[in-house]
């Protein structure tokens, strides 16, 4: 039977319990009219996963498999004619339902839900077989591995809205700062921001991280426990445009005080995320520059849909940390949640089924 790795209940407050990952039996999913049946090959995993474990996320549930990113075969398809269209093809799933495509949220009343872990969608792709809607896939860029393909949903995504929808400054020539470059939106905007001919600047905790953020194009980089970092970085933007035109930001805390002196009359500050704590002090500086502040969260299947096309025009490769291999292996399944918890991953963590990485052909 084909197998899924779901959460097993043990009794814990909220930020002190964590979850047992647990291996399920699970039946042989058939598509209906207009669905597919896929085959995973990979999946990855994102905080909210971490989140889900240690029950700081909302709507946790014990039935569900795990995880929102994920890409495989399709196998077995629906009656019509358009299904029928793609079998045998490789193909990546959006990892949320409930907006098709309206720029300011979700249409659905119940708002975005996203795949895994929770009562707001029943699929998640840590599993062998899921059963999809034919809209709900993308065929995989050739490009791509299996890993580097279940890598690019979630984080693709968030940063795509972030950088290319909300910012309104993903333009040539100009300079972006993408801040806490450790983390995989944050790495996606770099990528993305770059292959569009941006100047990208990033803050992080390390030097390491530094310096792999440059061999991925980023143009300089400070780290963000100096004091005096925003006067470094002021030192690395080019003579002929000596201000940052929009700052896209995971972390929150005090970044506004500390950019908006560095920052062009009228420009953007996109915040995706608030790790520091959930209040944005807004300055009266920043008021008088003229700088706004725009919230940006996961995004539309059509934005999913520009995403995909762009990282296939420009062969963008997500960055993967590291993988296993398996779902039986719940041992080495922990161990990536661990490399969440300690913060040591530069990119994706990936489960790998049992397939061919560089060819992207299953063994099963």
């Amino acid at each position: 039977m084909p197998k899924a790795v779901t959460l097993r209940k043990v009794d814990g407050k909220p930020g002190q319990v964590y979850y047992p990952l647990e291996l399920q039996d699970v039946s042989t999913p058939t598509p209906g009219p207009d669905e597919l049946l896929v085959r995973m090959s990979a999946a990855a995993l994102n905080h909210r996963d971490l989140f889900i474990r240690q029950h700081l996320y909302p709507g946790v549930t014990f039935g569900v498999p795990l995880l929102a990113d994920g890409a495989g075969t399709v196998v077995s398809t629906g009656s019509s004619a358009l299904d029928s269209q793609w079998l045998n093809k490789r193909v990546v799933l959006t990892p949320g339902r409930g907006w098709a495509s309206f720029p300011d949220g979700p249409e659905d009343a119940a708002g975005y839900a996203i795949l895994g872990g929770t009562k707001s969608c029943s699929l998640g792709t840590l599993q062998e077989l899921v059963v999809v809607h034919s809209s709900e896939v993308e065929e995989t860029p050739p490009h791509l591995s299996w890993s580097e393909a279940a890598a690019l949903p979630l984080t693709g995504l968030t940063a795509w809205r972030a950088l290319r929808t909300k910012s309104g400054n993903c333009k040539a020539g100009n300079n972006i700062l993408v801040t806490g470059i450790g983390g995989g939106v944050a790495q996606s905007c770099l990528q993305l921001a770059a292959a569009s001919g941006c100047n990208v600047f990033v803050t992080s905790g390390s030097e390491e991280k530094l310096h792999r953020a440059k061999e991925m194009g980023a143009q300089g980089g400070v780290i963000y426990s100096d004091k005096e970092w925003p006067k470094k970085l002021l030192a690395q933007l080019p003579t002929e445009r000596k201000l940052l035109d929009a700052v896209i930001d995971g972390a929150g805390g005090d970044i506004i005080e500390k950019v908006v002196k560095i920052m062009k009359v009228g420009g953007v500050i996109v915040s995706y995320g608030m790790t520091l704590g959930p209040v944005l002090p807004f300055p009266m500086s920043a008021v008088m520059k003229n700088i706004e502040v725009r919230g940006s969260t996961m995004g539309s299947r059509e934005e999913f849909a520009s995403m995909i096309s762009y990282v296939r025009t420009k062969e963008i490769h997500p960055v993967i940390s590291r993988s296993v291999r398996g779902l039986e292996d719940l041992e080495s399944l922990d161990n990536l949640f661990d490399d969440m918890k300690a913060g040591t991953q530069f990119g994706k963590l990936v489960v790998l089924f049992d397939v061919d990485e560089q060819e992207g052909k299953s063994r099963l």
